[in-house]
Parts: C-alpha cells; sequence; structure tokens
C-alpha cells in the first residue's frame, strides 16, 4: 500500500470543487481494482480504466476517487473513478 505525505494529504484538495479528500480504504481500493479487470470502469472522461491502482484519494462527498499511480495522486477531474464502482454497492 502507498503512504502519502500527511503535510501532503494536507493540501491536496479536489481539483474541481477544493473540497477535502482521504485516502481510499484496502477494501474500497480492492473493490475498484476488481471492477477494472472486469472491464467495468470507465472515468470521468469517458475513457476505459485498464490499470489497477495502487491507492485512491476519495473526494469528501464520496462521488469520485483520484487515481494514485507510481506513487504520484493523479488530480485531474477527466481521471476521476466514479464511486461505487459499478456493481458494488
Amino acid at each position: 500500500m502507498v503512504t502519502i505525505d500527511p503535510q501532503l494529504m494536507d493540501i491536496l484538495a479536489c481539483p474541481e470543487d477544493k473540497s477535502p479528500l482521504h485516502l481510499a480504504g484496502e477494501e474500497l481500493v480492492g473493490k475498484i481494482n476488481a471492477a477494472i479487470a472486469a472491464g467495468k470502469i470507465s472515468n470521468r472522461g469517458g475513457n476505459p480504466v485498464s490499470e489497477p491502482i495502487a491507492e485512491g484519494l476519495v473526494r469528501k462527498d464520496g462521488n469520485w476517487l483520484y487515481p494514485v499511480r507510481d506513487d504520484i495522486p493523479v488530480m485531474l477531474v477527466e481521471e476521476a473513478i466514479p464511486l461505487p464502482p459499478p456493481g458494488v454497492e
């Protein structure tokens, strides 16, 4: 599991609405990766997500997750993954 520096977490915010983010739990990351493996995930930009995520940052309202890839949070609105993942409640 990736560990994001707490100081970085303090300054990261959703690029769309500037709300706070929190780390996704292991269970949620597992569910997202299962949905990615099944080909059920498209990002907000409409592109299929095919690469599993190591970690994710969840927007305060719980509607979107920003993936963390290669230890780097991908803070682009179009790369956000919808929550809950399709087929998971």
